[in-house]
């Protein structure tokens, strides 16, 4: 059995990390590169780096908080927002990223997600996907959620796949932030229509929420923000908390 993986994520704007509700109502948090750092030594088993304005602002993610953030890390680390062409996925890796994420320019551009895993590898691409439920579908949502692109997610998902994508970063705009827990009906349905490594993201608020995902579904990760950026708990009690519920994760 493959064992399942937490991943703290850094939403950035500004150089500052950032968190907010449903996409909506950003809040300083933190150093990125400082926090990165310390989720490393933690035990994150990953971090995910998200430039989250990148993309509606018309600019390259910053390349120079990678970079720092790269000597700072030592467990895999992915790198996204602002990715439109494949020269951006190059200098995201040289920076010293080890995956490279990739939503709006990829839903415009889908060879974007060929082209680069052609080049380096399907293992280097994530495709992330952010979903918002409109009646008995979700639609993919681009530009930080904030525009509805009316592809169906499930499709897009596996579009993404036969592309050439080696994971999928699933968010579901209708939990983001509210701490509920992930959303399992959006999960589960990625999950089965695909064979990647699908990583859940949205709606943590407990350490519980990750075992729950990993039982109701075969989703290959959990990433959260909140609950990590906040000091409500430790990389460390949530994995112990998913051990004791029989999850197999690795130790802190």
């Amino acid at each position: 059995m493959i064992v399942k993986r937490i991943i703290p994520c850094l939403d950035v704007k500004e150089g500052k990390v950032v968190k907010g509700t449903n996409f909506v109502g950003l809040r300083e948090l933190g150093d990125p590169v400082e926090m990165a750092s310390a989720y490393s030594k933690a035990g994150a088993d990953e971090i995910v780096f998200l430039d989250i304005s990148a993309t509606n602002e018309g600019r390259q993610t910053m390349v120079d908080i990678v970079r720092a953030t790269a000597r700072e890390v030592f467990v895999p680390f992915t790198v996204g927002g602002g990715v439109r062409t494949i020269d951006d996925v190059t200098r995201l890796l040289q920076a010293g990223a080890d995956k490279v994420g990739m939503n709006s320019a990829a839903v415009v551009n889908p060879s974007l997600i060929t082209e680069a895993s052609a080049r380096f590898g399907a293992q280097c691409i994530v495709v992330a996907i952010d979903a918002k439920r409109f009646g008995d579908k979700w639609h993919v949502m681009t530009h930080g959620g904030s525009k509805d692109t009316g592809l169906d997610a499930i499709e897009w998902a596996k579009t993404a796949e036969k592309n050439g994508a080696g994971e999928i970063l699933l968010t579901s705009v209708d939990t983001d932030g509210v701490k509920d827990g992930f959303d399992t009906e959006l999960t589960s349905a990625v999950v089965e229509a695909v064979r990647i490594p699908v990583i859940a993201s949205g709606g943590c608020g407990k350490p519980e929420h990750f075992s729950d995902i990993f039982k109701a579904t075969d989703v290959s990760a959990g990433l959260a923000a909140s609950i990590f950026h906040e000091n409500t708990f430790t990389v460390g009690e949530v994995k112990r908390i998913c051990q004791q519920e029989g999850v197999d994760i690795r130790e802190a």
